[in-house]
């Protein structure tokens, strides 16, 4: 079973260390917007062993930290409620 928090009850927390910072994505949206990603490891737990090949199991939580660098003076509306029925959904 898998809580809340998204780590299976079962496993065993493994401590960890960057070989390197996570890089930030650029990425220029068709609006004009400019928006950087990065993602940031929480924690990861070994979950036994895949029973075909052997190879040891890990789960990854991690959270994406986004950023705004530019935004479009025209897409900037103070005070105006998000409309949830307008748009499109996030989904192709």
């Amino acid at each position: 079973m898998i809580p809340q928090g998204g780590m299976p009850d079962k496993g065993e927390l493994v401590g960890f260390e960057l070989e390197e910072e996570p890089k930030w994505i650029t990425v220029k949206l068709e609006d004009g917007s400019v928006i950087q990603i990065k993602m940031e490891i929480v924690a990861i737990m070994k979950g036994g062993n895949d029973p075909n090949t052997g190879l040891p199991l890990y789960m990854v939580q991690a959270t994406n930290i986004i950023r705004m660098n530019k935004v479009p003076k025209e897409l900037i509306r103070k005070g105006q409620p998000y409309d949830e029925n307008k748009g499109q959904s996030l989904y192709r």
